[in-house]
């Protein structure tokens, strides 16, 4: 019922209360002007019990007009109470409401009570709340990503860039992770590799190695001679790399562990790296080509995103489906998981609560003070007045008894 709809009501309710005390007045004056032309006993009973009925009408009515607004418009002490205790009624409603509804003993069996990881679970578990989730997830996202201003995220990512190179020491970090590989051992794989590569490579090049020989021998040495040497010298090379290849704890292989570990410090370590390294680096991030990198990340990160907001089928979408499924029965059946959520949600609840109690009651005080004492009048008056005026109908039906059961023991007993 909104508010116009309560106004018509208690004017409704006004207006028949006030009716009744019309109608108590004018029988009261009727039987007056009867009683003086006729001894009948009954004109006297109604006159009594209409002239009971007015005084009760009109105690009544000043009491509940005492509530709201000062009666006839005369400031008598005591009425319009519920403006002029109106700081009072705030104080008082936000205690009662602390001390009656947010105590422990209150709280506490509707905080056991609480299950939100099986209703969440149930809720996820339908495909109509997923996809409707996830529609309303991806169209907040998507008005988030159209919203940006391409320039200032442009700007954002390019000025994070420059911080996060400005403090990066590409020198340590490349040392030290040649340091990590090696320390792992990782690298006698690509030494196997290279040695096996080496070692084919001298046996299926083999003619080569015999036209070196020749061009570099002397021109009395017979050629069967030479053909002998590029052989000895082709199957001592790929006889020694094929034991690198097959030899864990080959002594080359110690040699380059040795030569890359001091590389690595070197790179660490040295000066002329460092400087090397920063000019590579400010090369690479000038102004301009960090711009021009930022926007092309921005772009490419926007249109992929676009594109899997967007798309029914997306695999972004479909990996939500899959997981929001998952998580729905861990919720509905994973008895150790419902009871860690459900637990953190009681105990948080409670503790948040009591903790803040003293503040759901200064909310009540100060919402109640920082009303204007009318509009606070007229709300109370707009809410309870309906049921009041019966207090006033009643105080005339009852005041009306009343005065008719005196009259009646007056004639007859006394």
């Amino acid at each position: 019922m909104n508010e116009e709809q309560k106004r018509h009501q208690l004017r409704k309710y006004k207006t028949f209360a006030t009716g009744l005390f019309v109608l108590m007045a004018v029988i009261f004056i009727v039987t007056t002007y009867l009683e003086k032309q006729d001894n009948s006993h009954w004109i006297g009973y109604f006159r009594a019990f209409s002239e009971a009925a007015m005084v009760g009408a009109l105690a009544d009515w000043f009491a509940v007009t005492a509530l709201f607004h000062h009666p006839l418009g005369l400031k008598i002490p005591h009425t319009n109470l519920i403006q002029n205790k109106k700081d009072q009624i705030g104080d008082n409603l936000g205690s009662f409401v602390v001390s009656n509804f947010l105590s422990p003993q209150s709280i506490r069996p509707y905080i056991k009570k609480l299950a939100v990881a099986v209703f969440v679970g149930e809720w996820l578990s339908k495909n109509h709340n997923q996809q409707l989730l996830i529609k309303e997830s991806s169209n907040i996202l998507l008005d988030i990503v159209h919203r940006l201003d391409d320039d200032e995220v442009v700007q954002f990512i390019s000025e994070k860039a420059k911080e996060m190179s400005d403090g990066l020491r590409l020198h340590e970090m490349i040392g030290s992770g040649l340091e990590y590989v090696i320390r792992r051992n990782d690298h006698q794989k690509l030494i196997t590799s290279l040695a096996k590569q080496i070692k084919e490579y001298v046996v299926n090049n083999q003619d080569m190695v015999q036209e070196r020989v020749k061009k570099e021998s002397f021109a009395l040495i017979p050629k069967f001679v030479d053909n002998v040497i590029a052989e000895k010298i082709t199957r001592g090379i790929s006889e020694y790399f094929e034991e690198v290849e097959q030899s864990s704890e080959h002594q080359l292989r110690n040699e380059v562990t040795s030569k890359l570990l001091l590389f690595s410090d070197d790179l660490k370590t040295s000066e002329i790296w460092e400087q090397e390294f920063r000019e590579i680096k400010s090369n690479f991030l000038k102004e301009e080509k960090l711009q021009q990198y930022s926007r092309d990340l921005w772009n490419s990160i926007k249109k992929s995103l676009v594109q899997e907001l967007e798309s029914d089928d997306s695999v972004f979408k479909n990996y939500l489906v899959k997981n929001i499924s998952e998580w729905s029965q861990k919720l509905q059946h994973d008895e150790q998981l419902k009871y860690r959520i459900d637990h953190w949600i009681r105990v948080t609840a409670y503790k948040y609560i009591l903790k803040n109690t003293h503040q759901f009651g200064q909310l009540i005080s100060n919402t109640v003070e920082n009303w204007e004492g009318k509009a606070l009048s007229d709300k109370l008056e707009l809410e309870v007045g309906k049921d009041l005026q019966f207090i006033r109908v009643n105080g005339t039906l009852v005041g009306g008894f009343v005065g008719l059961v005196i009259y009646t023991i007056t004639h007859f007993f006394i």
